[in-house]
């Protein structure tokens, strides 16, 4: 008796989540695998043939592909660790119970992350273009005597596309940080502070070791984000001038619908970024020494 109630409540229990799992398993895993399986066909268009492993060879000799793995990660090794640094400070100043205003200040930080994409993007182009507001402003205060290339110019576009990116998500992180903050008890500042520990200290010793898991958290899925960054380069440079800020999400992008259509290899160069993915989430877990 007791056997049989219990079989009819899982079942009832798995009839609520059926469809759920059913949809997650169409829209989710169902286009995974056949992702998977596409990065060994090759061909133009839809005439694709199983190839084997010929187009993850082609990865270690495709010069584009190398340059938008270079590009992409000068974009995660700058940008992030500025970023989650502005997004801790920031959060910090924004914690204090002292400030007026707080509302205010953390409704603007945060205001850039649920701005579009493509709108956002199209404003830094036209802000950091050779006529625009950000050359004007610098040359009226005599701090350059003649525009600079921001868009047209290797490393200031790369400085743009960082500028951008940064701008847009560092309120998105900072509210990580704030909540986090705000589950710390007081007290334990308090007695810091009775202690004779400064406002550094109480920073470096209290602040940080209990933000640990929101940084690595944020690390993680910042690292996520930069490596499938698309929309600020495809509007602000379009990967020029040449490739210098071809991202690989773009080059993804160009394999399927600018060139000519080359969907196995689109897959298999997406596939790389999973691996990429992995590999750096693994490491930054171990490196901060988390055993969970």
């Amino acid at each position: 008796m007791n056997f049989s109630i219990r079989s009819r409540a899982k079942l009832t229990g798995w009839l609520f989540i059926a469809i759920a799992v059913l949809m997650i398993c169409l829209f989710y895993f169902y286009p995974m695998i056949q992702a998977l399986l596409l990065s060994f066909k090759t061909g133009a268009g839809a005439n694709l043939h199983f190839n084997g492993i010929s187009n993850y060879k082609r990865l270690f000799s495709d010069k584009t592909f190398i340059t938008a793995v270079k590009n992409t990660f000068i974009y995660l090794i700058i940008q992030v660790p500025v970023m989650i640094v502005l997004s801790m400070m920031i959060s910090v100043l924004l914690n204090d119970s002292k400030l007026r205003f707080k509302g205010f200040f953390r409704t603007a930080i945060f205001l850039p992350c649920v701005t579009s994409l493509v709108a956002y993007s199209v404003v830094f182009k036209y802000l950091f273009g050779n006529d625009g507001l950000i050359n004007m402003a610098l040359i009226k205060i005599h701090l350059i005597s003649q525009p600079i290339a921001w868009i047209s110019d290797p490393f200031w576009a790369k400085i743009t596309i960082i500028l951008a990116i940064t701008w847009r998500w560092t309120g998105y992180n900072m509210i990580f940080f704030l909540s986090s903050l705000q589950n710390i008890d007081s007290s334990i500042y308090e007695a810091a502070r009775i202690d004779g520990a400064s406002p550094i200290k109480q920073f470096f010793f209290i602040t940080f070791p209990m933000l640990k898991p929101i940084v690595l958290f944020t690390s993680i899925t910042s690292t996520i984000g930069t490596l499938q960054l698309f929309d600020e380069i495809m509007n602000i440079t379009k990967g020029g001038p040449g490739n210098s800020t071809l991202s690989i999400s773009q080059y993804i992008y160009n394999l399927s619908f600018k060139y000519t259509p080359d969907f196995g290899y689109a897959a298999t160069v997406s596939y790389s970024v999973v691996a990429m993915i992995i590999v750096l989430s693994v490491l930054q877990i171990k490196l901060a020494g988390d055993k969970k």
